[in-house]
């Protein structure tokens, strides 16, 4: 019996994005999360939530954890108290800084809403509704806001590239 290797994931990229856009997109495809419309979704809802300001308090104040009182904070505004104060301990046990990228990324995938959610953007070629619908859940958005103005301009952004095979000699 011959086994063979899958050809190589094509790799989304954003040329004209930010640091925390692309670090945010690689990280999302390190998840093994493919698809466009997917992916773009995520941007498009993190866009909508903080610009991807990793500092920011709700209400645009940019504060750090430490000096956000009330309201969201962060990548996607954790808001209620279990939530917030979880990013805080996470940071603690894990040794990561609770203001930058690395660790709020790292949190948010280790979140019981973005492990549930984390299996539709998994989904292969569903629409931007599809992903959008299922992301309610993951934030509990309180206004729709452009998200998925943000996500339909992510999506025209973005450029795939395919890894050429390797050969074995």
């Amino acid at each position: 019996m011959i086994l063979y290797d899958l050809p190589p994931a094509p790799i989304v990229q954003c040329v004209d994005c930010t640091p925390n856009e692309k670090r945010t997109l690689e990280f999302l495809q390190t998840r093994g999360i493919r698809s466009k419309n997917a992916l773009a979704v995520v941007m498009g809802n993190i866009q909508q939530e903080s610009r991807f300001d990793t500092l920011i308090c709700e209400g645009g104040f940019r504060t750090g954890y430490h000096d956000c009182h009330r309201g969201g904070f962060g990548l996607i505004q954790w808001t209620t108290p279990n939530r917030y104060r979880g990013l805080g301990k996470f940071a603690e046990k894990y040794g990561g800084n609770v203001n930058v990228i690395d660790t709020q990324l790292r949190y948010m995938v280790n979140e019981p809403q973005w492990t549930r959610y984390e299996l539709y953007l998994k989904s292969e070629d569903q629409s931007i509704g599809f992903y959008m619908k299922h992301a309610y859940n993951w934030l509990g958005w309180g206004i729709h806001g452009n998200r998925t103005l943000y996500s339909k301009q992510y999506l025209n952004r973005f450029s795939v590239t395919v890894p050429e095979l390797s050969t074995i000699g």
